[in-house]
């Protein structure tokens, strides 16, 4: 199938290169009847679209439905007992390949849903502690704009000099 669509391409690809001979040998000059010839050469079609009949599209399908049968029929909950004489039984020639095996959902018992609730409150009770002991936005912007305007005079004023401090 891929061989087939690499020949067409290079088979294109040929007659694009010897058209582009000709043109060079005819020192552009060109020959209606010889370029027509070379037109219809160039043109490759594409390979034809397979299409499947009515009657192999059934014999598919029907396979297909066949073997999800079968994997339904394996990944039934069989009992334990069943399953060990099976397990004896089988020889690993005749064993098929089986589906891979669904792990079974894991639930939580209600006393450790308990704990982990408890343990969950506990968490948020002192997130909200830590919340409410910090200071909001709002507090926080109004006691910095009080300390800009205090600082702001104290800013314009000179200082004293320090070695007069230091003696």
């Amino acid at each position: 199938m891929e061989s087939e669509s690499i020949i067409f391409a290079i088979d294109a690809e040929i007659a694009k290169l010897e058209e582009a001979r000709r043109l060079l040998v005819d020192d552009g000059k060109r020959n209606p009847v010889a370029t027509k010839k070379a037109a219809t050469k160039v043109s490759v079609t594409q390979p034809k679209k397979r299409t499947m009949s009515p009657e192999a599209r059934k014999r598919i399908g029907d396979a297909q439905r066949k073997r999800w049968a079968a994997t339904k029929k394996t990944n039934a909950v069989t009992p334990a007992k069943a399953t060990k004489k099976a397990a004896k039984n089988a020889t690993p020639v005749k064993a098929k390949k089986a589906a891979p095996k669904k792990a079974a959902k894991r639930t939580v018992s209600p006393e450790v849903r308990e704990r982990m609730a408890d343990a969950q409150r506990k968490r948020w009770a002192a997130a909200k502690k830590l919340k409410s002991a910090a200071p909001s936005k709002k507090a926080v912007k109004r006691v910095a704009s009080k300390k800009a305007a205090k600082a702001a005079p104290a800013v314009a004023t000179p200082e004293a000099p320090k070695a007069e401090a230091a003696s």
